[in-house]
């Protein structure tokens, strides 16, 4: 039965759930009424107000505009933890560790790829692996896998996969330096070893696009785009290795602390600062890492696979940002900087400027914020605000979100005809399954368009460009 809740309305886009039995905060929400109505549709209301009840949460439990029902936590969920008396939670981070955007702006213009889409569809999808089964390119010794897990995209461009430039313009450098491989399983190495270098099925893509508007000037060029440019965009990220830790983690804290006292036993956790707590931001972290190299090896091989189309072809990487993750944090709380664990689950980190840890290129005007939207709509480059500082963590949404489950969007329309549909809008779609076109089908996602303007008026994202597809690569 899906969770009947009582939210108040604070502001427009600002909803409360009012804080009451186990909750330690209040829940907010931040959505339109539309996007309300969808999220009525599951139990992601009921998740918000579980995570409210977990040890040292502050201020809120938190939801974004593209927020719908996951594992424990809602995906669109965040939530910050007070270092001495908060939990770290698998739930709360998600199977896919790093699942993630990066963006790519090109040499090319929209009118350079007229007329070859077919040939670029047939040569990316050559070139890189793809689908649940399919394994990358390069094999790894474990030796060189726990250099992976602790080197992350560094790792790939110094072993001859990109240049410098490219690490430089990713959240954390695509590094997170507290990577842990000595607690990362060997059933989770050996599942992520012969997958490094490939996309995944799922919601997981790779789209060539065209920039088809810019909304701020300033910061369009800042991020080196242009109205009429080809960009690139991959979503994808730990593939099985962090799916396993994520597994491996839930079964020890299951083991060790128990399920009993807590609303939903998918929100099973460990203190912070226990041993099993920072064994699992290790194992986490190391998870980020492969997930970082593994976007910098397909960032590669498209480099290699347009150059055989295009020989003077040119990309250079905009940023890349994390979903499912935790990261520890300044944040201002109660008029006091204060080191916090932030959990994004679904929600992307939105610094508005002057962070340091924004790539030096963009510090005077914010983070790129990538919000991709569902297969054959648009994508949107935003910029990180101050305002999200304040009132999210630095934290807006990370997509579309799902309105339909997969099993739904199968039985409504089949693979085919969503490749049609597609074709007539004119965007080349190639995928290793009709199910997997079935399954990602637009109509299963929120409105991108909706996501984004609560996210714009709001100011926790602010409007820089809107990207549309031309070809599209799925698993």
């Amino acid at each position: 039965m899906v969770y009947d809740v009582k939210l108040r309305k604070i502001s427009e886009n600002v909803y409360e759930i009012k804080k009451e039995g186990n909750m330690n905060v209040p829940g907010r929400i931040f959505a339109s009424d539309i996007l309300i109505q969808q999220m009525r549709r599951d139990d992601t209301f009921r998740q918000i107000s579980n995570v409210a009840t977990l040890p040292g949460i502050i201020k809120a439990s938190i939801a974004m505009p593209d927020a719908h029902q996951g594992y424990g936590m809602c995906i669109g969920g965040v939530a910050a933890f007070d270092i001495e008396k908060g939990v770290i939670s698998p739930g709360c981070v998600g199977f896919d560790i790093d699942c993630s955007v990066r963006l790519l702006r090109t040499n090319l213009k929209a009118e350079d790829i007229q007329g070859k889409e077919k040939q670029i569809s047939a040569q990316l999808f050559r070139d890189i692996p793809s689908g649940v089964g399919r394994g990358g390119r390069i094999k790894l010794s474990e030796k060189e896998l726990n250099e992976v897990l602790l080197g992350g995209a560094q790792w790939a461009v110094n072993n001859g996969y990109g240049f410098k430039e490219d690490y430089l313009h990713l959240e954390e450098e695509g590094r997170m330096a507290e990577a842990k491989p000595e607690y990362v399983s060997d059933r989770a190495k050996k599942r992520g070893a012969p997958q490094l270098g490939s996309l995944g099925a799922g919601n997981h893509f790779l789209e060539v696009q065209k920039v088809e508007e810019i909304y701020d000037e300033k910061v369009a060029e800042a991020f080196g785009l242009k109205k009429g440019q080809v960009t690139i965009m991959i979503h994808c990220g730990s593939r099985g290795l962090g799916h396993q830790v994520a597994s491996d983690y839930i079964k020890e804290m299951e083991s060790k602390y128990g399920t009993k006292n807590l609303p939903d036993r998918e929100l099973v956790n460990a203190p912070i600062n226990s041993e099993l707590g920072k064994r699992y931001f290790g194992a986490m972290a190391a998870a980020v890492n492969f997930a970082f190299a593994n976007k910098q090896l397909i960032t590669h091989w498209t480099r290699e696979a347009m150059k055989k189309i295009f020989p003077d072809f040119n990309a250079e990487v905009v940023y890349e940002v994390c979903h499912n993750i935790a990261k520890f944090e300044k944040h201002e709380i109660d008029g006091v900087e204060k080191e916090v664990l932030v959990l994004r689950k679904g929600a992307t980190r939105s610094f508005g400027p002057g962070r340091k840890e924004i790539p030096e290129a963009y510090r005077n005007v914010g983070q790129p914020v990538l919000i991709p939207g569902s297969m054959g709509t648009a994508s949107y480059v935003l910029v990180g605000t101050k305002k999200a500082e304040e009132i999210s963590f630095g934290s807006t949404a990370h997509g579309a979100g799902r309105v339909m489950s997969r099993h739904q969007a199968i039985r409504q329309k089949r693979g085919e005809q969503v490749k049609k549909e597609l074709a007539e809008k004119g965007i080349e779609v190639k995928s290793g399954s009709w199910k997997g076109l079935s399954e990602e089908a637009p109509e299963a996602y929120k409105d991108i368009d909706e996501v984004v303007r609560v996210s714009h008026e709001l100011g926790i994202g602010r409007l820089v460009a809107k990207v549309k597809p031309l070809v599209v690569i799925k698993g």
